[in-house]
C-alpha cells in the first residue's frame, strides 16, 4: 500500500497480521479470532493471540541480553530515521551475506541511519522453506555498528540463521553483536523495492509495551519528495 505525507509518498514496509502466519520457529502461533460482533453484540471486537515478535516487528535489547533495555525504554527518536537499503538479491538458500558485497553500498552511510538488507526473502515468506533464507555475516552487523548505525533490519525472519546448529544449539551472532551494543533489529520488512537506496525515511514504532523484549511495528517507508512527486 502506498499513502502520501505532507506530499510524500509512503511505502507500508509491514506484514499484515493473520491467523497461522510464519513465525520464527518456536514462537508463538498468530491466532485472529472474533470476540464480538455487530449482529450478537452491537459492535466488533477481536481477539489477538501472537508473539512479541511477530510479523514485522523490532528486537529490543532485551531479547538476548540480560539488563538489556526493554521496547519502553526504546528512544523513539531512533526508529524515525533516514533510511539506507542495501541490496543482496538473488543469493542462495542458507548463503551467508559478507561486508564485502555491501562495502560500496555502505560507503555513505552516516551514524544514526537505520540500515536494511533487502535479499528478496520477503517473497518467500509464505514457503515452506522460508527458514532457510540468507543471513548477515556478523562482521556486516561489526562493520555497521562501526559507522554509528544502530537500527539493522532485513526483509527476513531474522538476519540470523533461522535454523538451530547439527548440535540443535541456536546461534545468534548478529542479535549479540546489535541488542549487545544496545541497537534495533528490525526483521520481516516488506516492499523493501520499492524504497530507494537512500534518501527515505523509515518510522517504525512499536507498541507501548513496559518491560517488552519486542513488538510488532508499523513499518513505512517515507519516500524523497522526488519520488513523492513522480
Amino acid at each position: 500500500m502506498t499513502a502520501r505525507l505532507s506530499g510524500r509518498a509512503v511505502v507500508d514496509l509491514s506484514r499484515p497480521l493473520r491467523t497461522g502466519m510464519t513465525v520464527f520457529p518456536g514462537d508463538p502461533a498468530v491466532s485472529i479470532e472474533t470476540a464480538a460482533t455487530l449482529e450478537e453484540d452491537g459492535f466488533r471486537v477481536s481477539a489477538l493471540h501472537l508473539g512479541s515478535h511477530s510479523g514485522t516487528h523490532l528486537d529490543a535489547p532485551s531479547h538476548s541480553v540480560v539488563g538489556g533495555v526493554a521496547v519502553d525504554g526504546l528512544a523513539l527518536d531512533r526508529l524515525i530515521a533516514p533510511l539506507r537499503v542495501l541490496r543482496a538479491r538473488d543469493r542462495a538458500a542458507s548463503a551467508l551475506i559478507t561486508w564485502a558485497e555491501l562495502a560500496r553500498q555502505a560507503a555513505d552511510v552516516h551514524p544514526g541511519d537505520a540500515v536494511v538488507v533487502e535479499t528478496g526473502w520477503s517473497a518467500r515468506f509464505d514457503d515452506a522453506d522460508a527458514t532457510d533464507h540468507p543471513a548477515l555475516a556478523p562482521e556486516v552487523a561489526e562493520q555497521l555498528l562501526a559507522r554509528g548505525v544502530t537500527v539493522i533490519g532485513v526483509d527476513a525472519l531474522s538476519p540470523d540463521p533461522s535454523r538451530a546448529g547439527e548440535d540443535g544449539l541456536w546461534r545468534l551472532p548478529v542479535h549479540e553483536l546489535v541488542l549487545g551494543a544496545g541497537g534495533i533489529i528490525i526483521e520481516n520488512l516488506v516492499n523493501l523495492d520499492r524504497v530507494p537506496a537512500s534518501g527515505a525515511e523509515l518510522l517504525a514504532l512499536p507498541l507501548s509495551l513496559p518491560g517488552g523484549d519486542g513488538s510488532p511495528v508499523r513499518a513505512v517507508a517515507v519516500l524523497p519528495s522526488a519520488e513523492g512527486d513522480a
